[in-house]
């Protein structure tokens, strides 16, 4: 019991006292991840909730993650191991009406590795990487596996205002053509407090025939302390392939797990 609650008073402190390290950076709001890695021996938690709707034909279908989930762990200052996990919830419309699967959608695990700081014109840039378990996957469950990779890049061009950036590639199936990602996103820190962005976002892939998908959202973040904060976004699709419009709330804390 004493180990219990000793345990429990080091994840309450480091939620609530100031860190003597900056304060947390996430890939949320927004899908344009960010080149910082967690600092080292720090978990960052970063869940939240999206409600997105797409029209398919005739059909308007309704997608539900509840939660979404990000675990990061930092194994050394520019190192970061990564878990991704969705359940997910669809409402699918049919000539029959609605049905709705539940089910686990995504397993993904990877790292950032930040490989060069910021200097000049040179943004500071990081590579991200995941390895998708398609196969652990109990919504739309499949035997072969996927990948998918991003270079994360940002600018700073005052203490106000940053620009971020992602490009890479992403297969959903191993032996499938890949689909190109872009993100740009400029950033404003309002206050110590108060964040906020706006985005374009998208992916196409080769050869032509499949149509591109182009999105764009804003959002904002409210800092509660510095291990801390709250956030919430929302955008449309710009083009046919894309959703028609998304949603989402979110919070992400973090706790040091040793010296």
């Amino acid at each position: 019991m004493k180990k219990i609650l000793y345990t429990i008073y080091l994840i309450f402190f480091s939620l609530v006292a100031s860190a003597q390290v900056d304060k947390i950076e996430t890939d949320r709001p927004g899908e344009t991840n960010t080149p910082t890695p967690a600092a080292r021996k720090w978990i960052n938690i970063e869940t939240g909730l999206i409600r997105q709707t797409q029209t398919i034909g005739p059909e308007k279908d309704f997608y539900f993650q509840h939660p979404s989930l990000l675990i990061k762990y930092g194994i050394v200052n520019r190192f970061e191991l990564r878990l991704i996990t969705e359940l997910t919830s669809i409402k699918q419309g049919s000539i029959n009406g609605y049905s709705t699967i539940t089910g686990i959608y995504n397993v993904q695990l990877g790292g950032k590795f930040n490989f060069l700081k910021e200097k000049g014109l040179r943004p500071k840039t990081s590579l991200i990487a995941h390895y998708n378990f398609r196969r652990l996957r109990t919504l739309y469950k499949d035997s072969i596996d996927g990948a998918n990779f991003r270079f994360a890049m940002l600018h700073t061009l005052s203490k106000t205002i940053s620009v971020g950036y992602n490009i890479g590639m992403n297969w959903n199936r191993f032996g499938s053509s890949p689909a190109y990602i872009y993100t740009f996103s400029p950033r404003f820190n309002i206050s110590e407090k108060w964040f906020a962005y706006i985005e374009v976002f998208g992916c196409f892939k080769r050869p032509r025939k499949y149509n591109p998908e182009n999105n764009i959202g804003a959002g904002f973040a409210y800092y509660i302390n510095d291990n801390f904060k709250i956030d919430a976004s929302a955008g449309f699709g710009l083009n046919k392939n894309a959703p028609d419009n998304f949603y989402s709330i979110g919070t992400s804390f973090r706790f040091k797990t040793g010296k």
